[in-house]
């Protein structure tokens, strides 16, 4: 029995982190063929400063010494995330692949955000085929179950929402990042467990064994 909210989150992880990817690898080509001073840099080149910028230009890093190559591997990369997330997590050893996949983005220049939103996707990936052994229960699981869909609402909403709220209000976004930063590392868990949980919910329960009298 497939897991359906898990599939849910699964895919919705990789999409989303396959779209924050690919702006990285956006901003890389802008900056063209350049080597980059160090391991990590910003992936928005000039005027952006990352002192100044709530985004902090988007930092990542590369083992790749050039960012136009960079930005083309990281969209390509990007490109393969969001498919297989959407297609394919939850085939056998897809979250396994989704995982890859991410850690590649993370060498090559996806940033850093991405590749660990992706990387929470492809773990969930991983249990879509599990079945339970036992029917979960408990008050902390029907209470997650009720929450299902919210936490990853408002990850995805807080994700894509603050690029507009940050060009029209940086200073302001840049002195709440760190709720920014909670929020993302607290609603990434949480879209996980409540998927696991409303799936706890749906499954059969263990068949009721009947009494075996002797005679």
């Amino acid at each position: 029995m497939m897991r359906k909210a898990t599939r849910v989150v699964a895919a919705a992880l990789g999409v989303l982190a396959g779209l924050a990817g690919l702006e990285h690898g956006i901003f890389e080509i802008l900056q063209g063929n350049v080597t980059p001073a160090t391991l990590a840099f910003p992936s928005m080149g000039p005027p952006c400063d990352p002192k100044v910028a709530w985004s902090g230009c988007e930092p990542a890093l590369s083992i790749l010494p050039n960012l136009l190559i960079s930005g083309i591997l990281t969209v390509l990369i990007s490109l393969a995330v969001i498919a297989w997330s959407a297609a394919f997590v939850q085939r056998k050893n897809g979250g396994t692949a989704l995982i890859l996949l991410s850690l590649l983005l993370l060498l090559i220049g996806g940033g850093f955000f991405p590749p660990l939103i992706g990387l929470i996707g492809g773990i969930a990936g991983t249990r879509i085929l599990k079945p339970f052994n036992r029917k979960p229960s408990g008050g902390l699981l029907r209470l997650a179950a009720a929450l299902w869909a919210w936490p990853l609402v408002l990850l995805s909403v807080w994700s894509f929402g603050q690029f507009p709220v940050g060009y029209f209000f940086n200073d302001f976004l840049k002195s709440i990042m760190g709720f920014g930063l909670l929020l993302i590392l607290t609603m990434l868990p949480l879209s996980v467990f409540s998927a696991y949980a409303r799936d706890a919910q749906a499954a059969p329960g263990e068949p009721k064994k009947e009494a075996v009298y002797a005679v």
